[in-house]
């Protein structure tokens, strides 16, 4: 199969790391890639949100099947547009992918279907939402409704931080059209786990658990970013806690999607808390989660092409999808100042040395190679993983293989998966 793949980040990597031990693999091609999937795949220079570009390169190209990995273009359709047009695509169709990127959508079929979530109020008007945060209990947390990379929530610890939050959505467009609306909606505590899932929209699989680091410093501390590392399996949870999540939230996730007529295929992650409660559903997105990916699929036994093509035919009940018993860690290294301005463009040295032991893998995220060398060129750079039989021993390694890798104004986190 000639397989292409849409993106540009350390997810994607790690996909295409994944699709190319398929024996059914033939050719991966990704758009636009990156310096260091250019090792894995034949990078083409087309943006992930050229819709009709990707088109053109598909039918060009014979392309057999077309991995849809980032939000934007599953939002604007691509999948709709790659099915018309013959060609096998895997991901969520527009309407489906509304599940992540309207937040008030998604807030409105848990409430309607009985999902346990957050207690929300959604707004779209500035003035009657500052009018609410003075009748709210701190800390609360505050939603863009549409898509922002990763950055679109706020934990506001008092007033003052709750309204300079509307105001920078609402009034500033700090997220352009995506804040027109906002969800406020009570602070629920307790630990946060990933569970990513294959769906064809009948059956439903979930993947091994993991957790994620959003915050950009150590300790949860400063502005969210696109996450900073994770690892897998998370230590809370259990397995009467899959139980619970597949009786309560996963399967009647599936099931409200298919009533209201947005059948749900591809992955569905379900961005969970472990209240004193009950796990309840914090977000969901339409699509693998970064960097969570990159501790999920190394332990993943089964073949990753067989399976999307069982998503894609509805017939992901016949597929048995077998783990490792093992653990990951993965440790972002990203450039000083992420996720506000950063300079790019300087030298990353010591990659071979990192990857001296067989457990380590590198996934690259913002990266350029030219002149033999890889550059940064972004704000998340590498994304360093380690695979061992325990959580203790993987982080141990991922930060072994970190200390041998360096860029100027590097940053990285110190306590993934110390939580």
């Amino acid at each position: 199969m000639k397989i292409l793949v849409i993106g540009s980040g350390g997810r994607e990597h790690a996909v295409i790391w994944k699709l190319k031990q398929s024996p059914l693999a033939d050719e991966i091609y990704c758009a636009p890639g990156n310096g260091g999937i250019a090792n894995d795949a034949r990078c083409v220079n087309i943006d992930a949100n050229d819709v009709h570009g990707i088109l053109q390169f598909s039918e060009n190209n014979n392309i057999d099947l077309v991995v849809v990995t980032p939000e934007n273009p599953l939002a604007a359709g691509l999948v709709d547009i790659l099915t018309e047009h013959g060609i096998r695509a895997f991901g969520p169709t527009s309407v489906a992918a509304q599940i992540e990127s309207s937040k008030v959508f998604s807030k409105n079929l848990m409430k309607k279907n009985g999902i346990p979530t957050a207690q929300y109020e959604v707004f779209s008007d500035s003035n009657e939402a500052l009018g609410y945060l003075s009748r709210c209990n701190f800390p609360i947390v505050i939603k863009a409704d549409g898509l922002a990379l990763g950055k679109g929530v706020i934990i506001a610890r008092d007033l003052e931080e709750a309204r300079a939050a509307v105001q920078d959505m609402m009034v500033n467009k700090a997220f352009g059209e995506a804040g027109s609306r906002i969800i406020v909606e009570e602070f629920l505590e307790g630990q946060e786990v990933t569970v990513l899932t294959f769906t064809d929209g009948k059956t439903i699989k979930p993947m091994v658990s993991a957790q994620d680091h959003k915050k950009v410093y150590d300790n949860d501390e400063g502005p969210n970013t696109g996450g900073m590392g994770a690892f897998s399996p998370s230590r809370y949870y259990t397995p009467e806690m899959e139980q619970y999540c597949m009786e309560r939230i996963f399967k009647p996730t599936v099931d409200a999607m298919n009533a209201e007529g947005r059948p749900f295929k591809g992955i569905l992650y379900f961005g969970l808390i472990l209240t004193k409660n009950g796990p309840k559903v914090l977000e969901y997105n339409a699509r693998f989660g970064d960097p969570e990916t990159q501790v999920i699929l190394p332990r993943l036994k089964t073949d990753l092409v067989k399976i999307m093509n069982a998503v894609i035919d509805e017939e992901l009940e016949n597929v048995e999808i077998k783990w490792y018993d093992n653990a990951a860690a993965c440790v972002i290294m990203a450039s000083g100042g992420y996720p506000g301005k950063y300079e790019k463009g300087f030298e990353i040295t010591g990659l071979p040395d990192a990857l001296q032991d067989p457990d380590v893998l590198v996934f690259h995220a913002g990266t350029e190679f030219k002149d033999n060398k890889y550059y940064t060129a972004g704000g998340r750079v590498l994304g360093i993983t380690a695979v061992a039989e325990n959580l203790d021993k993987a982080i141990e390694k991922a930060y072994a293989a970190v200390k041998l890798v360096n860029f100027r104004n590097c940053h990285y986190r110190k306590d993934i998966g110390v939580k």
